[in-house]
Parts: C-alpha cells; structure tokens; sequence
C-alpha cells in the first residue's frame, strides 16, 4: 500500500479583502449588485435596469448644481409643537431624535447655485424627515426660497418627495398647501419660471399643491405619484387599478406630467426650460 506526503505548500491564494458593509448596493427592482463608487457614479441609477433609487436634497444639491457647489440659506428653522402632540411619543422628542439622526432640520432645504452657469434657487425635499411631511416648516422654506428667487430675479425649482401632510400638526400642516400656492403664485407675477421636479414619491398635500403647479412638471422615470396611495384606492373603489397606476409614465399619458427624464438627463433639461422661459421675453 503507498502512501503520500506532500512536500509543497499549498497553492498560494490571493489575500481575501474585507470591503466592509455597505460597500455594496443591491437594486430592488432586478437583483443587480454594484458596488456603492459604481452606483454614486452612475447618478444614484441600477447599472442595469437604470432604476431611480431614492436620494435626499444632499445628492441632487451635488448632481445638479455647477461643480457641486450651492449655498444653503435658512438651514436650522425648525418646527415648534404648538398642539403639544404626542403619539408614540411626543413630538417635539420626534423632531429632536429625527434631527439628530438624519442631520436634517426638516424635511425641506434650501439652495441657490448655478445650473450651466445660469443662477436658480432649489427647494429639495428629504423623505428621511418623518417621511417627508409637510409642516409649518416646508410651507415657511419654500415661501423663503420664492423670495430669495425674487430678490435674485432667478428660477425657482422644487424637487418633491413628500408622503403628505404631517399629522403632527393638524390643520397648520394643512395650511402650507394654501401658503405655499400663494408664494408661488407672486413668483408668477414677477414672471420668473417655476420648474417642478416630482420624485418617488410624491403624494399627499405635496401633489395636492405646489407639486403639481409649475410652469413645467417633470418627473423621474416610475416615480410614484398621487394624492392617496394605490392601497387607499384600491380598497375605496373596491376596484383592481390599471397597470402602470399612479406611476410617472401612466400620470404623464393622463395629462398630468409634461415629461418623464432620466436623472442623468434631468441637469441639462432643467436649464433648457430655464433659458427659455426666462430669457425669452
């Protein structure tokens, strides 16, 4: 019977390299897994399928803005808890506990920067903050960010991602939808363009109001976008919806939307609107 030594080390392998979580990305619609440098290069999209993952005011500041370089103004307003509500917990620690978590003051920010030279004022939105709601906060930002738009004789744009109004502060959340259409609405007079920029996703008071008001509406490719849910109207109407419901495509072939572009597109497109309608005269 024989037996066998080996008398070599084992085949050398190449040291295994820890990347560490969160290095890697993988995309909800198809499975893709990309590496998180590949998907920041590649506009925040799957490298595959091209779907628009979620991104905060941060991002599309960096994407949109020349250079990535903007000027954030009336960051730290903050909401007040008039109501003194409580849920599951009180809200004012919501705010706090939400602020130090996100980094965020609220669920809206404010910039000014330029778009291929051209100067314009951008209100983002930021679903990390309680889901995007909108409060007495958002409503005050974006009258503030018309103003400064008026003061500058400038563009103004809003990009949306809002689940609706915060039902922490009742009615006062309510009326953000009648402020923030009055601001807009004195933009108007000073005839400088608004361009709104609806994202997944847009529901509630947002779309109820300046969402949906721009001189132009563009939207991001299967962005969600409607007053109510799918689930709510589903079980109101006791009916199946229609494929493609509420989605960007489906509300732009209803009249609703005046394009539906690429967030790799969406810099370019935002400042041909913007040379037309405002240096047009």
């Amino acid at each position: 019977m024989a037996w066998f030594k080996r008398t070599k080390q084992n085949i050398a392998t190449q040291e295994k390299k820890e990347l560490g979580e969160g290095h890697w990305i993988k995309c909800p619609k198809c499975d893709e897994i990309m590496h998180k440098k590949q998907w920041e290069n590649n506009f925040y999209l799957c490298t595959k399928c091209d779907y628009h993952f979620r991104i905060g005011s941060e991002e599309y500041f960096k994407l949109l803005f020349d250079n990535s370089e903007f000027k954030e103004f009336d960051r730290k307003v903050t909401s007040k808890d008039p109501l003194d509500f409580v849920d599951t917990k009180k809200y004012k620690d919501r705010i706090n506990d939400t602020i130090k978590k996100t980094g965020l003051y609220d669920a809206i920010r404010n910039a000014i920067g330029e778009i291929n030279g051209k100067e314009c004022v951008i209100s983002a939105m930021d679903f990390n903050f309680i889901g995007g709601s909108m409060g007495s906060v958002v409503g005050e930002k974006i009258a503030r960010g018309i103003q400064r738009a008026i003061k500058e004789k400038c563009p103004y744009i809003i990009i949306s991602k809002s689940g609706g109004a915060r039902m922490m502060e009742a009615a006062i959340s309510l009326m953000q939808l009648a402020k923030s259409s009055a601001w807009l609405a004195k933009l108007a007079e000073h005839k400088l363009p608004y361009i709104s920029v609806l994202t997944d996703p847009t529901t509630g008071g947002a779309s109820a109001s300046f969402s949906m008001l721009g001189d132009v509406n563009i939207a991001e490719p299967d962005a969600l976008i409607g007053f109510a849910g799918p689930r709510v109207v589903r079980q109101a109407t006791g009916k199946d919806l229609p494929k493609g419901f509420q989605h960007a495509e489906f509300v732009q072939e209803h009249g609703f939307l005046d394009c539906v572009v690429n967030r790799k597109d969406l810099k370019d497109k935002l400042y041909q609107f913007m040379v037309y309608m405002h240096d047009k005269k």
